[in-house]
């Protein structure tokens, strides 16, 4: 772990902080008019999951570490461990579900994205990609003349997601989701 100080913050660096991981989702460096510098940061817990805002003086010290991002492949769920498996070295590791971020995108042979502490080896957490093609396994048929402006309906994919969908979409169409926020982003070309 490598000491680094607030003037060296970007987004998605992961800090050491009582022996807790958390990664820098938002900095701002402060100059108020009066007082010295401050940053302050909004952070993510990479094992607990838990939203916290530090304010650090300008100058301070921390602890990084060093993390490294990992393309696996997604092969099965057995209870509560999801199994991936490295496309070049055909090794296979386990994840702890409460590791997987944004599971119900989930499909069999699916490429994710896995970060590992880069220092101990240690798998941090595993999460789809930000944006995927899937096909529609299951909606209702959207009849035209239903409102005024646009609309949207419930469709379940073939991962097992639930997404609002305009009405135009119908059963087997493959669109392409933010599953970020869970939200359709348009039809599959």
């Amino acid at each position: 772990m490598a000491k680094i100080s607030t003037s060296d913050f970007r987004n998605g660096l992961v800090l050491n902080m009582d022996g807790e991981l958390y990664s820098i989702t938002e900095f701002q460096h402060v100059k108020p008019g009066k007082g010295p510098a401050f940053v302050r940061t909004k952070l993510r817990g990479i094992v607990n999951g838990k939203n916290i805002d530090k304010t650090w003086r300008s100058g301070e010290n921390t602890e990084a570490v060093r993390v490294e991002n990992r393309d696996y492949q997604f092969l099965y769920q057995d209870g509560p461990l999801f199994y991936f498996m490295n496309s070049d070295t055909y090794e296979q590791i386990p994840v702890n579900a409460n590791q997987v971020e944004r599971k119900d995108f989930l499909i069999e042979g699916q490429v994710c994205n896995v970060l590992f502490n880069a220092d101990d080896e240690q798998v941090l957490y595993a999460e789809p990609p930000d944006h995927l093609v899937l096909t529609v396994s299951q909606t209702d048929p959207g009849v035209k003349g239903d409102t005024a402006q646009g609309g949207s309906k419930p469709a379940t994919l073939e991962s097992g997601a639930v997404v609002n969908v305009p009405l135009f979409i119908n059963e087997g169409e493959e669109i392409k989701v933010d599953t970020r926020t869970g939200t359709y982003l348009e039809r599959a070309k």
